[in-house]
């Protein structure tokens, strides 16, 4: 079931250290993890047993290949598992005319004259690299609830900031986001 695990209040903890997650994202983990260990698992095993079967360990190449990815695939599910149980289940709701989770925004960046388009994801979801960024980025949280022809002052750190106008807001969620490999 969806969301089971997750902690809906703090208890103390800070809000940095706990995963901001949807129900989108937690079904996306629910499933990764189902496949790891009822497919990729199965397949490591048979893989350092085959292995195994070759004869001396110590100069075995395949033996120590299938035992690493063995290893970072029961890594992987316990990283997914740990971050389902320490996670904040969060909405993915936002107003029709605010920028909100999954919206494609395109920003009218001032200081180089050119438009850029991105999509607002939870930070498991965030790649840069793809146009996808995380509403706990500097761009992401400035822009965040914020309306088409709003300028918005975005810190990058200290020492720098820009400002941005939103031109456009589209909602473009597809559900087919992937979840990031860490």
């Amino acid at each position: 079931m969806p969301g089971d695990g997750l902690k809906g209040k703090w208890r103390g903890e800070k809000e940095y250290m706990r995963e901001k997650l949807t129900k989108s994202d937690v079904r996306k983990i629910q499933e990764e993890i189902e496949h790891r260990k009822l497919v990729v698992r199965k397949d490591c095993l048979e893989a350092v047993k085959e292995a195994r079967a070759h004869g001396d360990l110590s100069e075995n190449f395949e033996y120590h290949a299938a035992k690493r990815e063995k290893n970072q695939n029961e890594s992987r599910i316990r990283y997914l598992e740990n971050m389902l149980k320490n996670a904040v289940l969060i909405s993915e709701e936002s107003k029709e005319d605010e920028v909100g989770l999954n919206n494609t925004v395109t920003l009218y960046m001032e200081d180089d004259d050119e438009e850029e388009t991105y999509k607002l994801v939870t930070s498991i979801r965030g790649n840069s690299m793809n146009h996808m960024i995380s509403t706990e980025s500097p761009l992401g949280k400035a822009v965040l609830h914020r309306k088409v022809g709003d300028r918005v002052l975005v810190k990058a750190n200290d020492a720098y900031s820009y400002y941005v106008i939103i031109r456009k807001i589209e909602n473009t969620d597809d559900g087919e986001d992937q979840i990031r490999r860490f």
